[in-house]
């Protein structure tokens, strides 16, 4: 049988750099808490009985699945990004979106909440509530940056 998450945290992080973006992503994860993980991408259903816990310390080198949203930039650029997630109103589970651009959390709030429409629609369900975590960086003069929000799966 397949490992079924059972709890689920969320956690997202921001950072600059004056080397490069992948140093300014590594200093994202590190600000959310998975700069000392192997993260396995993964889609968008949360399991039914899954419960949303605190964010957790967990061990160097683990295999960490999570819906990863990420954006990366140049100087003068804003970006955003971020998750949103909701449980279904008849209790089976739930679904996570990402999205991410360059602009500002308003926009990408907005793009958001059109994805989750647009999954309710598709599956003829409604959502409970919707919750949101996005980031935004507006980055400097010779600097890169990069934001990322996640939703990490725990078994």
């Amino acid at each position: 049988m397949l490992p079924i998450p059972t709890k689920f945290f969320v956690t997202s992080g921001k950072a600059v750099s004056k080397i490069s973006d992948l140093n300014a992503f590594d200093q994202a994860l590190l600000a959310g808490g998975l700069s000392e993980q192997n993260i396995v991408s993964v889609s968008s259903v949360l399991p039914v009985g899954v419960r949303q816990t605190r964010r957790r310390q967990l061990p160097m080198g683990a295999i960490t699945h999570c819906v990863l949203a990420q954006q990366r930039g140049g100087e003068g650029e804003t970006i955003a990004a971020g998750i949103a997630y909701g449980f279904r109103d008849d209790s089976h589970g739930g679904y996570v979106a990402e999205g991410h651009m360059y602009g500002t959390k308003r926009s990408l709030k907005e793009i958001m909440e059109w994805k989750m429409g647009e999954m309710a629609k598709l599956r003829g369900i409604k959502f409970r509530r919707i919750h949101y975590l996005i980031e935004e960086l507006s980055i400097p003069m010779d600097h890169y940056g990069a934001c990322l929000a996640a939703l990490v799966f725990m078994v």
